[in-house]
């Protein structure tokens, strides 16, 4: 949010800078992002002055522009106590012998322009040469140019085109009694500002305001003894001045969603324009003015934190206000024109006969003020937040009115916020109260009591302040001392009473918070002694073996990747392998696309992937440890304790995952070797190092093959205890389309709880070096294709458990001299005795012992 630092001191006789005034309310909680110096209009009107034009004629070569001569400069002989010092442009490019300075009126400045209004003797807004002007964020400079044959050396402007108003119907027009070359800034009255940037957090709504923040900037400097008086917005001299000048009914139908509904009607008001001194200070936050009327609530509601609605009264059918809630399916459009279709609990501001605005939300297109209203409906409400935030989610609406309602307004402000208001529109639109106050309140708004203990103070703060101080932090706090007493230990407990404003601070946990934010947390002193405890890490610690992880593959040349829970809906729709009746709805959600919470992190790694590659990153490895969430609503309790009921277990879960991705190149194309391919085979490497790294005897682990929607092939890998602790897998190609993704993507998706199961069964073995050297034997075998390597590796293990150490496959072979249907497999298997060295015919039995499981289970030959 942004706070104006001259509009603070509106309420606040402040003597430090901005950058001070930041620092404090840093330091009191309201975080701020940055301070800069800023211009009410952007550019500051730099190179802009006041001239006059001298002569207007015809121009040649065009039917509707002009060719004017202009003065930027006055004529000490015709006005000497108008006269400035005259801007040197050089000299006239049209009348180079000529020694005066350009720009006077004896060598003026020769501009084509093509307003319909132009003409001789007008008082005009000049952009000289070099001139830079702006048009939101874009920018252009003034330069020599020639427009239809005819040279032109700067340009005369309109309001728009300067930024200060919106009409483009011609040129500006100023008053004749105005000194030519008086600089734009000076005549609009410009001046320089600082805006402080307030991170505000959900549960500050007091602090939506510049009011708001000069409260708590009130009680830091109270509480560090300085002298500060704060002025609130004075509203005394409001008055009704004809309780029956305008008609009007108010009716509150929906009692729960707008507790109180306050307005006043306003007759005979005047449409236009701000005063110069309102445009400007909404311009410095970042507001466009509008109009007097929107303009006088728009500066209200950054003022004090309550968001108001002016109606066009004539337009309001049969002179009534109805609040109440929407029709299922009914169709509204909005100030954008946007046709919405509302929601049966939308809550909405009605006429006799069609609802008018979104309350608390967006206003309607066929209500609101324009140049030709007369009189207004001025509306100051109290919305309940939680209806006002899922209307604005719904609807996919976020205004400055809907953040501050769904925070939750002052409900005791909206009297004192409508006459203030009130006076600021009659301030500068004209107009008399022509109704009585309309104040509906179905709710009692009573502060919040709190028991606050001294001693609970010191405990909580770690350091004793006094009660006196507590006290001065207290009513600076705007927080009311009701009662007082003394404990055992002579210290002092206080019965408060907290503002409703501050719907945060409902406890004593909560004051003493604010307490110690506004004596400063830095004035805190660190003690002297520590005091600690003795801690209990289950093992193994998830934690310690993520970062193991983390830093293995990081090391590989992996980076990791934090996608967000909440996903699109999108992903599980026609989702044949995880299905949205299995999602984890968000009840209101902030979009479609966060209207789930996921069920993998396959999604959020291809999302990075397809991010990355439209940037011409291909060649990827990406890892996440993240939670996936599930819902089954038939899920119960099967085992019950005999005499219990049965009690239904909770339908959500929740697991932890690591994936990872590898798509394009292993390695690049380089003078050392060509250019390399991720594969599946590169992905398994990966994937067992982590194994390994997390204790699994991977050489025990078996493959199972799937393929599914999702997968165009993958292998599920299972333990020796024979769980399933993740699958290896080829990202399907109608899914990496989906994406944007043209090369293959490999994906890993590791079951951590099973993996941390595995991990808690590895117990780490210390032994000497074997002695004694292990053999090597090689054996090649045909076997039908349908065998596979993970067949013939669990058959020599069953076969041979005490001297077999491992087997390799080192080649398989698929061709010409063998019979169809079969393959070759060439296999290596190690031999090793520790405690004797193997004799040949000890290598010859097991060897033949091989050969013959071989034979028998897999009908397998030697080749």
């Amino acid at each position: 949010m942004n706070i104006s630092y001259k509009w603070l001191k509106n309420y606040l006789n402040l003597t430090e800078d901005a950058e001070q005034v930041a620092k404090n309310l840093t330091s009191i909680g309201l975080e701020v992002g940055t301070v800069e110096e800023v211009q009410t209009i952007k550019g500051g009107l730099k190179g802009l002055v006041i001239g006059e034009v001298l002569t207007c004629e015809e121009h040649p070569n065009s039917d509707h522009l002009h060719i004017t001569t202009v003065t930027v400069a006055p004529n000490p002989t015709l006005s000497p106590e108008g006269a400035r010092e005259i801007p040197d442009f050089g000299k006239n490019p049209l009348d180079p012998e000529n020694e005066a300075a350009w720009g006077t009126p004896e060598n003026p400045l020769q501009i084509v322009c093509g307003a319909p209004n132009c003409r001789k003797g007008l008082k005009v807004i000049v952009a000289t040469l070099g001139t830079v002007l702006y048009d939101g964020e874009e920018s252009f400079q003034i330069k020599k140019s020639k427009i239809r044959g005819v040279e032109s050396f700067g340009m005369l402007c309109a309001e728009d085109e300067i930024g200060v108003g919106n009409s483009h119907d011609g040129i500006i027009e100023l008053p004749l009694d105005v000194t030519v070359g008086t600089p734009a800034a000076e005549y609009y009255h410009l001046e320089n500002d600082s805006i402080i940037e307030v991170d505000i957090t959900p549960n500050r709504s007091d602090a939506c305001s510049h009011f708001g923040v000069a409260r708590d900037l009130y009680a830091f400097y109270k509480a560090q003894g300085v002298e500060i008086e704060l002025k609130r917005p004075a509203v005394d001299a409001f008055k009704v001045d004809d309780e029956k000048g305008l008609e009007m009914e108010v009716e509150v139908v929906n009692k729960e969603a707008a507790p109180r509904y306050s307005g006043v009607c306003i007759s005979g008001v005047e449409v236009k324009d701000s005063p110069e001194w309102l445009q400007n200070a909404l311009r410095t936050i970042g507001l466009r003015p509008i109009n007097n009327i929107v303009d006088a609530t728009n500066y209200v509601l950054h003022e004090m934190g309550q968001a108001l609605h002016a109606f066009d009264y004539d337009k309001i059918k049969g002179h009534k206000i109805v609040v109440k809630t929407a029709e299922q399916g009914q169709k509204f459009v909005t100030l954008d024109g946007v046709e919405r279709e509302m929601n049966e609990k939308d809550l909405m501001i009605w006429n006799a006969e069609e609802p008018m605005c979104i309350a608390g939300v967006f206003g309607g297109q066929d209500s609101g003020v324009t140049e030709t209203t007369k009189n207004v409906f001025l509306e100051s409400a109290y919305f309940e937040p939680v209806s006002i935030r899922k209307t604005a989610r719904r609807h996919q609406l976020s205004t400055d009115a809907s953040f501050r309602y769904e925070r939750g307004c002052d409900p005791l402000n909206t009297i004192n916020v409508m006459k203030r208001c009130a006076l600021l529109i009659q301030e500068v639109a004209g107009g008399k109260i022509a109704s009585q106050v309309f104040d509906i309140q179905s709710a009692t708004f009573e502060p919040f009591k709190v028991t606050l203990e001294e001693k609970r103070c010191n405990t909580l703060i770690g350091k004793k302040l006094g009660a006196e101080k507590i006290e001065t932090i207290l009513k600076a706090l705007e927080i009311n001392i009701t009662a007082e007493s003394t404990d055992a230990d002579g210290l002092k407990v206080w019965e408060i009473e907290v503002p409703r404003y501050r719907t945060d601070v409902q406890r004593d946990c909560d004051v003493i918070e604010d307490v110690l934010r506004i004596y400063g947390y830095n004035n805190v002193e660190l003690s002297e002694s520590l005091h600690s405890n003795l801690s209990f890490t289950t093992k193994p610690d998830s934690v310690a073996l993520q970062r193991r992880i983390s830093e293995q593959l990081s090391a590989q040349g992996f980076n990791e990747i934090l996608n967000n829970s909440l996903t699109k809906v999108a992903y599980y729709e026609n989702n044949e392998v995880m299905t949205l009746d299995t999602c984890v709805k968000v009840m209101n959600p902030l979009s479609q696309d966060l209207g789930v919470m996921r069920q993998t992190l396959l999604f959020g790694g291809l999302e990075s992937i397809a991010r990355n590659n439209n940037r011409k990153n291909f060649d990827l490895r990406f890892y996440e440890f993240g939670n996936n969430y599930h819902y089954n609503a038939e899920k119960r309790q099967t085992e019950v304790p005999e005499g219990e009921e049965p009690k239904p277990l909770k339908p959500y879960s929740e697991e932890t995952h690591l994936g990872i991705w590898l798509t394009g190149s292993k390695t690049a194309q380089s003078w050392v070797g060509a250019q390399e391919k991720m594969s599946f085979y590169t992905l398994r490497a990966y994937a067992e190092n982590v194994m390994r790294r997390m204790g699994v005897h991977v050489d025990r682990c078996s493959y199972e093959p799937f393929s599914n929607q999702l997968y165009s092939d993958g292998l599920m890998i299972i333990a020796p205890n024979k769980k399933v602790i993740g699958q290896l897998c080829i990202v399907d190609r109608k899914l990496r389309k989906q994406f944007d993704i043209d090369n293959d993507v490999y994906y890993a998706d590791f079951y951590w709880e099973e993996l941390l199961k595995q991990n808690k069964m590895y117990k780490a073995v210390i032994t000497d070096l074997p002695k004694f050297p292990e053999v090597k034997r090689d054996l090649a075998l045909l076997v039908d294709k349908k065998i596979s390597f993970a067949e013939l590796l669990a058959a020599a293990r069953q076969t041979e458990k005490k001297l077999l150490k491992d087997v390799y496959l080192f080649d398989v072979y698929e061709g010409k001299n063998l019979e169809e249907g079969k393959k070759s497999y060439a296999l290596s298997f190690i031999i090793q005795d520790t405690e004797n060295t193997l004799k040949d015919n000890q290598i010859e039995a097991i060897m033949q012992k091989l050969q013959k499981a071989f034979e028998q289970k897999f009908n397998a030959k030697l080749r």
